[in-house]
């Protein structure tokens, strides 16, 4: 089906939401709204409170004027996925995408999902970020097995994912699915120069800075790489970590690092969230961008490297490698501190951070919106 004068409804965090998903929904919803028109469905709950373990769901930036938000969904209400489901079974958009990133929401997407779908007419897609989660609870796959057999087509955003997709034990398997890349993050404006970010964001524009960036939680690795910053030779005495992003759990055993390890002066710390409109000032005082994650599918964080053209270290777990060729747009190694300090030095062997740079420039072309658009065409009937 190509995507031409439909009523797509984007079924996913939007605003008032914040986070990365959000962020993504709305920029595929600009995209598609260029030839079809486009309704984004957001939850009035998303998690109960006692669920979410950052500080606020809810993002300060002003309504997008230029997007149909309808903030309709509660994720544990049955009574309202019914009632929603019905009002868009009557509405009868030709395609629904939701946005699957974790178990969790099964139950409401799959019971939405079926309602919507029983008139007949409307086709229902997903985006899947993770059919297995990074942390599992005891609910992942009945909660998977409910909503996955419902699609009409899927698109995974790793090749690990389609694997799981693929191979997951479903009833009635998925009968069309695709890979395709996370696209660019491409919504945070351009760089800035870099003395004037690191005026903004009170940093000292003689040391170097390697940027941790988004919320933080142990199978993200952020304490492997405090205990690599502290195994750099002395020639490196001016690179220091710049951790952007909110705490999703303890804070007390990454603390403990920095203290026992003696790298409170090699670490900058800006423990919140980040909005939008100063993520490319942490982009733009940053000589690269590390994850050092113990376990991942794909990382919206590539994406958004990719964006400022910014060299990336990358453990080689899941999908990572996929999307970042070792010694091209950045430097692939194993999940340890030792083996991350080691990355951390080759990418500092002079001309090799701009040399990638170079890379990044063309490798980034092949992460396009409208390349996105296709592959979600691709699984239409």
């Amino acid at each position: 089906m190509r995507f031409e004068g439909k009523h797509i409804l984007i079924v996913g965090p939007a605003h008032p939401l914040r986070g990365g998903l959000a962020t993504y929904n709305e920029r595929l919803a600009r995209e598609l709204q260029q030839k079809n028109k486009v309704t984004l469905l957001t939850f009035s709950l998303q998690y109960p409170n006692f669920l979410f373990p950052g500080q606020s769901q809810f993002s300060d930036d002003p309504k997008p004027e230029d997007l149909d938000i309808d903030i309709a969904l509660n994720s544990v209400n049955p009574l309202n996925w019914v009632n929603t489901g019905i009002k868009y079974k009557r509405i009868k958009p030709d395609v629904v995408i939701f946005r699957y990133w974790m178990p969790f929401f099964g139950p409401c997407f799959g019971t939405f999902a079926r309602i919507v779908k029983s008139n007949g007419h409307t086709q229902i897609l997903a985006i899947t970020d993770n059919i297995i989660p990074h942390e599992r609870r005891f609910f992942d796959t009945p909660f998977s097995k409910f909503f996955l057999p419902v699609l009409d087509g899927a698109v995974a955003m790793s090749k690990k994912v389609l694997s799981d997709l693929q191979e997951f034990p479903l009833s009635k398997p998925v009968a069309k699915t695709a890979y395709h890349a996370h696209p660019l993050y491409d919504n945070f404006g351009e760089i800035v120069d870099r003395q004037e970010a690191c005026k903004v964001l009170d940093l000292d524009p003689a040391d170097r800075y390697i940027l941790f960036f988004g919320f933080i939680r142990h199978y993200k690795g952020l304490d492997l790489l405090l205990e690599a910053m502290a195994l750099l030779p002395n020639s490196l005495s001016d690179v220091k970590l710049l951790v952007a992003g909110e705490y999703y759990e303890d804070e007390a055993p990454y603390n403990d690092i920095i203290a026992n390890k003696g790298i409170s002066d090699r670490v900058v710390l800006h423990t919140k969230f980040i909005p939008n409109g100063d993520v490319r000032l942490y982009f733009s005082v940053s000589d690269l961008v590390a994850q050092p994650y113990r376990n991942a599918t794909q990382s919206g964080v590539s994406q958004v490297a990719y964006h400022f053209e910014l060299p990336m270290i990358i453990t080689n777990v899941g999908g990572l490698s996929e999307l970042v060729p070792h010694g091209e747009a950045g430097w692939v190694c194993e999940p340890t501190a030792e083996a991350l300090a080691e990355a951390i030095a080759a990418m500092y062997v002079p001309d090799r951070l701009a040399t990638m740079r170079t890379n990044i420039h063309t490798l980034k072309q092949q992460f396009s919106w409208p390349s996105m658009v296709l592959a979600l065409e691709s699984v239409t009937a």
